[in-house]
Order: structure tokens, then sequence, then C-alpha cells
């Protein structure tokens, strides 16, 4: 086997067997990858290392997302990493593009961008146990397939062939890899259960992958789904430059819409946010982390009174619920009262946080429904008979269930993604040959202790893994916690002193039991609401039970008990002269006491005899240690 340092290294030359050897792979190129690769090298000073993402451009899901009028939900100032903050923002809620120039920015600011290798899909990572080392199987693609989703490269290669999609395929090696897969990636497709979609003859494209090529203008438009991307294009879909002749917009059950709040509580006008924020944050120093903190406060106290179990949560709610609908009535027209009154908790489904969506039902040119899809035809598609919101079964409900026939020239799915199916489409596999994904199959759904690691896949970490996901607060706040937390165990393999680290399957399972009956008390599961948060059978592998403040803890101090480590000769060496410093610690102190107090009481001269054999005892097993030290062959030794 290579002697593999921590440098990038090309192995074994023009051998057949000759590899690219990473000591650190890192599985993603959004947010939580450019973290991570900017903390490598911040706080460990380690740049060798590799990032790879299929894409054909950093910046994940701002990347791919670039649906019209895409931005960010929550105020900027939060959106951004502690560790570099932009204080430049245009507006208080930054448009895609804005953001992806950030997040290029400091890509070149902590040169990383020579890191990054794009068009390039991990399509696996195997653990090679008798060299305890990651093999990764890349695919490099034809440039922009990458931009495509799984199913539509599927159907690309059916038709033109595996070549039109993947140039090549190669094999590497590294130490430790590192899952920044996100979550919004793979867009949902279009549902099974609805026939006709092959006698179409219009354009059917999600949200998430915007066709540009089609012209809307003058067109009839379905729009399927009204979650928070919907809200964001659907008012802009009847103005220049789209100007479609129509759209109508179909709702399984209605979102709580919450009115985007301004600067500083809506204290502060846009206008003059916009202006001075850039102008002040930078010269007066804390300005902006100050109000940075400010909202992540906020952010807690909205966890507290509004997602828990707790008695003051339920009457938060309860006031919060009335508060939308008479916010609701006051924007949109009468006929959709009913239909856009949820009758679940508000926070059990993502709220959409609105600043133009109600508003826009007032347009002529927008009509909402909650009549479903029930076939397709050439130019046209049949809503009902029925209605899936409110029940169909509700007798005094006004809303229409009576079959109805729409022309249809484009059809637009924003029906959300595929949340529930984490790391793919990635397969990982672990000792043994064990498949991560059925792994998780067999206990139940997916599952990560501190949504980091799994028992049986060691040097593995991921970012933003299960359960880490959080209603109420800064997703980049939330990966960063994880990042820092996957530091401290990368520093110790990049040190050389730990082979390997692998959680332990009774805490990964303890902690997943932990989680899934935390939840069960939260609004996610007693909202009486069905969402992407939790499948069919009730397992929610999204939502974090506790606050982000309880997050941030645990991952500034992890629990080393709960973990299998493997130490190598150098790392034992350490370990054991760390033990003996504080053994050779209490002793003295032992000592030290005995001596100030030997001449109080004559009775102190029993515990002359106990300190002496303590004593005795210390000595003799620190010369143990000593001994085993010095005749240790470099090898590698478990240490537990």
């Amino acid at each position: 086997m290579a002697d593999l340092s921590n440098t990038i290294q090309f192995v074994n030359g023009y051998d057949k067997d000759a590899y690219s050897y990473y000591p650190v792979i890192i599985v993603g190129a959004g947010e939580s990858g450019i973290a991570l690769g900017c903390r490598l090298k911040e706080e460990l000073g380690f740049d060798q290392f590799r990032m790879f993402d299929r894409q054909s451009g950093m910046g994940g899901t701002w990347w791919i997302n670039r649906y019209p009028g895409v931005a960010c939900d929550i105020p900027a100032v939060f959106y951004s990493f502690s560790f570099s903050p932009n204080h430049t923002w245009s507006s208080n809620h930054p448009s895609g593009p804005e953001i992806i120039r950030y997040l290029q920015d400091v890509c070149e600011k902590y040169q990383i961008v020579d890191k990054i290798q794009l068009n390039t899909d991990v399509s696996e990572v195997k653990w090679l146990a008798d060299e305890e080392l990651w093999e990764a199987t890349l695919l490099h693609m034809m440039p922009g397939t990458g931009d495509l989703s799984t199913k539509e490269r599927q159907i690309m290669m059916a038709e033109k062939g595996r070549e039109s999609v993947y140039l090549k395929e190669e094999k590497v090696k590294a130490k430790v890899i590192c899952s920044a897969a996100g979550g919004l990636v793979e867009p949902n497709a279009w549902p099974d259960t609805i026939p006709g979609r092959d006698r179409f003859e219009g354009d059917i494209f999600h949200s998430a992958r915007w066709d540009y090529n089609v012209d809307l203008r003058d067109k009839d438009v379905i729009v399927m789904g009204t979650g928070c991307s919907a809200a964001q294009f659907v008012p802009r879909l009847p103005k220049e430059p789209y100007n479609v002749k129509s759209v109508t917009q179909v709702m399984r059950s209605p979102p709580w819409v919450v009115p985007r709040p301004g600067p500083l509580l809506s204290l502060v006008k846009e206008e003059s946010w916009e202006k001075w924020t850039p102008r002040l944050f930078p010269i007066i120093p804390g300005l902006g982390r100050a109000y940075r903190t400010f909202l992540f406060c906020l952010g807690e106290l909205d966890f507290f009174l509004i997602f828990t179990s707790k008695n003051v949560a339920a009457k938060t709610r309860k006031k919060l619920e009335a508060k939308l609908v008479r916010h609701m009535k006051r924007v949109v027209p009468e006929q959709y009262h009913e239909i856009l009154t949820p009758d679940y908790g508000v926070g059990c489904k993502r709220r959409i946080f609105d600043a133009f969506w109600l508003d826009s039902l007032n347009d002529p040119k927008i009509d909402l429904t909650t009549q479903p899809i029930t076939s397709l035809q050439p130019k046209g598609v049949t809503l009902g008979p029925g209605r899936t919101y409110p029940d169909p079964q509700d007798k005094d409900s006004k809303a229409p269930t009576d079959e109805k026939h729409l022309p249809a020239d484009v059809i637009i799915l924003a029906n959300g993604f595929e949340l529930t199916t984490w790391l793919s489409p990635l397969k990982v596999i672990g000792k043994g040959g064990a498949v991560l994904q059925e792994v998780w199959d067999e206990r139940g759904g997916p599952q990560a202790y501190m949504g980091n690691a799994m028992d049986g896949f060691p040097n593995l970490f991921i970012i933003f893994g299960p359960n880490t996901g959080t209603g109420h607060s800064s997703v980049i706040l939330a990966s960063e916690n994880m990042v820092e937390y996957t530091l401290k165990f990368i520093k110790e393999i990049l040190k050389e002193d730990v082979k390997t680290f692998e959680v332990k399957k009774e805490k990964e399972i303890a902690w997943t039991s932990d989680m899934q009956e935390k939840l069960k008390g939260t609004v996610w599961h007693s909202g009486g609401c069905h969402s992407w948060y939790k499948t069919a059978n009730g397992w929610n592998s999204v939502a974090y039970p506790y606050s982000q403040i309880d997050y941030s803890i645990r991952c500034m101090f992890p629990k080393w008990g709960d973990w299998n480590i493997q130490y190598t000769t150098k790392g034992l060496i350490k370990q054991r002269i760390r033990q003996t410093l504080r053994l050779l610690t209490l002793l003295a102190s032992i000592v030290g006491l005995y001596y100030m107090r030997k001449d109080v009481r004559g009775g102190l001269r029993a515990f002359d005899s106990s300190v002496k054999q303590q004593v005795k005892f210390g000595l003799l097993r620190l010369l143990g240690w000593a001994e085993r030290g010095v005749r240790m062959m470099p090898e590698q030794s478990r240490f537990l």
C-alpha cells in the first residue's frame, strides 16, 4: 500500500491501478461545501482537498434555481457566512444572482476556486477496509448536463446514449469524505397518477429547472404548487417580459402566508435600509454582527413560541393564525377566503414570507384553485371532478368540485423537491459492503448521529444531514455549526493522530430515537398537516426538534466517548502521555493535600498509609505505560 501523506498525489504512475489521491474530498459546491473549504484553509491551514460538483457552476441550489423573482426570503444579513459577512447587500432580501456573486466572491477571497471541479458527478463512494481509505467513482460529464435533474439525464441517455451525458469514469481515493450535497437539488417529477403527458403538445418544466427558451408571452400557463418558489415567480408572470395570457395555479392545500417583515421589524423603510446599511455596516465595528445576533435571538424566540409542544406555543400559534387569516382576507378577493384558510397549525408546513403573492391574486390574469389536474389533453388540462381542499365531503363548502376543461400551453411544476432521499443519487458503501440507503431503510428512515455520521461508515461526515433542518433560523448558520463540528474530527486525522473516526452504533440509534420521539411533540407532527418534513409513515428526517442554540452547543463540545477512535502510533503515544500527565496532576494534588493536613489530627496517620498506597500504585502504572510506549511498534493500534 502506498505511503499516503496529507498532500494530493498521483499514485502508481502509468500502472493500470494508478489513481489520484486526495486527503479530503468534498461532495458538493453549494453553501455547505464552500463553507467547509474556506474553513479548512482558514482554521486548519489546509488546502489539499478537492470539491466536486456535477453542476456547471458553484453555488448549489442558488446556481440551479433561476426562476423569475428568485430571492432570499429571510434578511440578507442573516444569509452570509459569519467568517465572511457581506455588509453591502443591495436589499434586505437579495436576488438569487446577487447571492451567487457573494458565494463566488467568498471562494475567490479564500482562494479555493482552483479546488472546485465542476461538471463532475461523484456517483459512488466505497470504503476499502484493507487500505482504510474511501474510493470515489467520478463521472466526468458533458458540460451543462449536470444542471439537469437525474431523471432528465436518464431520459437523455436513453435517447442519445450514455456518451451524451458522461465522458469518462475515474476512480480516486481519499482519507475523508465530506458530503455537502444539498436538499433542494432533485426536483419532484411529474405525478404518475395524472395521465396524458405523452399527448400534451405544450412545454412542461420544473421551476428549479426553468426553461427560458420557452416563450410565455400570450400563453395559458398552469402552475402546479403554491410553495415558496411559486409565491415568488407567479406574481411576475402577467408582467413584462413574460406577459402571459393567463395563470391557473393549482393548490393542494393552503400555506400559511406571513407578510414579509421589513428591516428592523419594519421600523425602517426598505429604501432607507438599502441606502444606509452598505455605508454604516462596514465602518461601524460590530454593527452588522450585532444585528445578525439580534435576528438570531428573534428566530430562537420564534422557535419556542411556535414550534414546540409547550402550552405557550399552542396559545401563540392560535393568536398568530387568527392574525394571518385577517391579513389574508384584507388582501385577497373574497372568492379565495375559504380555500386560503388553513386547517392546520402554523409552522406545520414551511411558511411563506410573502411580499407579492397574495396581492397578485387580485390580478384578473391569475386564478387559484384547489381542484386537482386529473388528465392532460393535447392543448389543455382537465380539473376535477372533486377538490383537494376543503374536504370534498364538507357540504357547507362553496369551493367548486365540478369538472372543467382549461386551455394550456405551458405547465410549470412547483411541486417541491425530493427531500426525504438524502444524498441521492450518491451511493455510499461502507464496512462489509453495507449500502447507506439500505441501512436507513432497515432502521426506519434516513438518520445520522448529530446529522453528521453513521456507524459502519468511518471518516464519512455529512454536512447538513438528516434532522438538522430548521423552520425558524438560517440554513447557513446550521451549516456552519456542522462545518465547525466536522473540522474537530478532520483536524485529528490530518495531524495523523487518528486513523479513523466511527460513531458507535448504539449512540447513533439512541440519537435517532431521541430525534423521532421529540419530534412527535412539535408542530411538524402535531400540527395536523401533510408536508415534505415527513414521509407517509410519519418518519421525519428533516427537522431538528430543539433550538439552534442547543445544536450550536452540541457542535462546540463533541462527545468523544460516543465514537470508536482508531489512533495511529503517534496518536496513541500522545494519548498515553496526556493520561499520564492527568494522573500525575491528580497524584500531586493528593500528596499536596496530604502534607498540608498531616499534622492536623493524629487520625491522618491512617490516611498516610492510604496515600502512600495510591502513590505507589500510580507510579507503577506510570512505569508500565512508559514501558509499553517504548516497546510500541510503528503500526496502528486501537484505543477505545
